[in-house]
Parts: C-alpha cells; structure tokens; sequence
C-alpha cells in the first residue's frame, strides 16, 4: 500500500521515508492538504497531515470520495481537524499523542531568553560591525516569578527549567501536577498569575475554551514589563488586541512560535509575495518580539517519535487495532 504524507518538510522527509521502510511505501510531499490539494489524495486508502492541513468538512468529503479511509496526522494538535464530519464520513483519525515534551520546553525558553537579552538585536548589530550596547539590556530571571499556563509534559518541562533559573513558580491548569508541586509550584488562579509574573509561558491545547484564553482583559492584567511566550497554539492568543498593546509601548518581550491565522503561512516562502496578513505584518515590527515559523518541536528527537508513532498508528489501523491515539475509530 502506498501512503500520501501531506507538508512534509526537507529534513523530515528522510525521517518518514526510513520509518515507513519495510511496511508500506510512502510518498512525502512538501504541498499542504487544502481544498485544491486534496484530489492528488484520490486512490490513497491512507493518508498522514501535519497540523497546518487543512481538514475541514470540503476536505474531508474530498478524500472520503477519493477513496482515502484513514487519516494519520503527524502532531499532538488537531484543531484543523473537523472530527465529526470524519466520523459521519466513517474516516479513522489518528494523531500522535506524546512526543518528547523537551523540545518544546527548550525552545520555549530560547524565545523567552532570546528577547529578554536582545540576542536578535544584537546578532544584527555585530553583523554591521555595531558593537555598542545601548538597547541591549535585559534582566536576571533568577529570583523572578514564572508563571506556566498548562503544567502538562512540556508545561512540567519547562518549569523544571525554571526551577533550575531559581524562580518562584506559579501554576494554572484544571488539575495540579505533583511533580511541579514538588518543584514548590502555586497554583494560582489565572488572573492571579498573569498579574504577578514576569515571565508568562503557554502550554495548553487550543480547545473552544481556551480559545484566546490571553485576550485584552488579560493582557492588561499582565504587568508592562512582563515577557510573554507562545510554543503552544496561535488561537491562545487575541494577536490584534496583543498588537494594541505593544502598541502602547508595553512588555519586556513577546516570543510567539504560533499565530492564530499561520496556517498558508507558515512553513511556505512566502519572501518574494505580498503577504496581506496586516496584523503579522504589525507585529513583526516591533523590535521586542520575535516570531518564529512554529518550529518549536522541530528536533531530530521529537519528529523521529513523532514518525515512529504516525507508522504504529498505520500499522494499528491496518491490523484493525485501537489505541490511545486514535481520535475518531475505524467504522
């Protein structure tokens, strides 16, 4: 059987190809899954997506009417995915349902580190030969207050580096985890943290509940100098009303990995268009904010377990097996 893998970067193609060796045949793509994409799916009972696909209703009825049956979607996230269109259509959803947390973690506080210390500012100077420091200067995190929104995998990973950092720990989430308890995590309520902290880091999944779970009233809950970090969902974020608040000249620094409206954005060159997102284009100018292109995730360890568990949910499909990862099951 020959499976169609949707978005498939460069360095992740190897990675796909080798995991599939010996079980099925794979054909990794570096187009997205999209209305217009989706006929190149025709006479492909499998299929595997990135999170940036588009599988709303038009895309799913495409591909249960060119014969696709099970969908395997390379991510932790899926919001993109409309699940029940997919079980009226009898399609089997599957994603990957833990990955190394670390990566994420990591990259979380590259962000935060890299605009509290200006390192892209500065990258830039020394480039032109700018040595001078005005500008540059940025704040110890030690003895600081982090506050983690979402105390999951990464959420526990990244407070365990701050707890390296030596900061006062604060915590919300629906239920308490022990091991950030043991850490000396408060679990406050959100308003609380938002207000006390300097460093406000995201890991919750984007559910209609906590869609813009950071909107203008919680933003100007957060103190001036506050520096806020997305490595979760673009959608936790009201990014026009964050956008009125830089404005006003407010925060130490903003590290968004996501953005609510990347998808035909991110993971494409779009150097050489115009692009017509206003609002990006807003918030890229602001010299304390740092955009990266959702690569949180991006490393050899986190996309290798994220390939080797896509083939266990193929395999798992084909032998007629269940397991956690499975989102809507086979009819």
């Amino acid at each position: 059987m020959e499976i169609l893998a949707f978005g498939a970067q460069t360095d992740e193609k190897p990675l796909i190809e080798r995991a599939f060796e010996g079980h099925h045949d794979i054909h990794a793509v570096d187009v997205f899954l999209t209305p217009d994409t989706a006929p190149i799916a025709a006479g492909h009972e499998i299929i595997s997506t990135s999170v940036n696909c588009d599988l709303g209703p038009a895309v799913l009825e495409a591909l249960a009417a060119g014969g696709t049956r099970m969908v395997a979607q390379r991510s932790t996230g899926f919001n993109n995915i409309d699940l029940d269109v997919a079980e009226r259509l009898g399609l089997t959803i599957a994603r990957v349902s833990y990955y190394s947390p670390h990566s994420v973690a990591e990259f979380a506080w590259t962000l935060a580190m890299a605009v509290n210390r200006r390192i892209v500012r500065a990258s830039t100077r020394t480039r032109d030969f700018d040595f001078r420091l005005d500008g540059l200067m940025g704040r110890d995190l030690h003895g600081r207050t982090a506050g983690i929104l979402g105390t999951g995998k990464i959420g526990e990973a990244f407070t365990r580096i701050a707890h390296g950092f030596g900061m006062r720990l604060l915590g919300w989430d629906v239920s308490e985890n022990p091991a950030c308890l043991d850490l000396g995590m408060t679990y406050v309520p959100k308003e609380q943290l938002l207000a006390e902290s300097d460093l406000i880091s995201l890991h919750v999944p984007l559910l209609p509940a906590t869609q813009h779970l950071i909107d203008a009233d919680a933003l100007k809950t957060m103190r001036d100098d506050a520096i806020l970090v997305n490595s979760s969902r673009g959608g936790l974020i009201d990014t026009a009303a964050l956008v009125a608040e830089l404005r006003e000249g407010r925060f130490t620094g903003v590290g968004l990995d996501v953005y609510e409206a990347e998808a035909g954005l991110f993971f494409l060159d779009r150097s050489l268009e115009a692009v017509d997102d206003d609002t990006l284009a807003r918030l890229v100018t602001f010299p304390n904010v740092l955009v990266t292109s959702h690569q949180a995730y991006y490393t050899v360890d986190a996309v290798g377990q994220i390939v080797a568990t896509t083939v266990d949910n193929v395999l798992d499909y084909t032998a007629g097996r269940r397991s956690e990862n499975v989102l809507v099951p086979r009819s």
